[in-house]
């Protein structure tokens, strides 16, 4: 519980520091180099995945067995995923090596996995 609540408030602190980072200091490098695009979408997928992950965490506390094993998974889908996709993004705008696009698929089906067990998690809530 308390875990997922502290991953997210994390993800969720580093998502506002890249965010304000990339929109003053990085600014005109990533307008330069067309990566202002990628480096927004690494944000917003990471600050989603933070509320979501805090969301995993106050579920855990009133789930049972079943459904616990399931938040649990979706968390670990999620933070996993949030490191892949968003990391994946981050490389390119900061090495322009578009090469670390071919990893971000996985990143996402990580956290659409993530989505998926959330909602199984559900159904067992009571």
């Amino acid at each position: 519980m308390k875990f997922f609540i502290q991953a997210g408030g994390l993800v969720g602190a580093l998502a506002v520091a890249l965010g304000a980072f990339g929109a003053h200091a990085l600014k005109a490098m990533l307008e330069a180099s067309g990566r202002s695009e990628t480096f927004e979408t690494a944000v917003k997928y990471q600050f989603y995945h933070a509320i979501a992950l805090v969301l995993i965490g106050l579920l855990l506390q009133r789930s049972g067995p079943d459904a616990a094993k399931l938040l649990g998974w979706s968390g670990n889908a999620f933070m996993i995923g949030v490191v892949i996709f968003s990391g994946s993004l981050y490389a390119i705008c900061f090495t322009g090596i578009t090469k670390f696009g071919a990893i971000a698929p996985i990143g996402g089906l990580l956290l659409i996995a993530g989505w998926i067990l959330l909602l199984l998690a559900a159904s067992k809530i009571a």
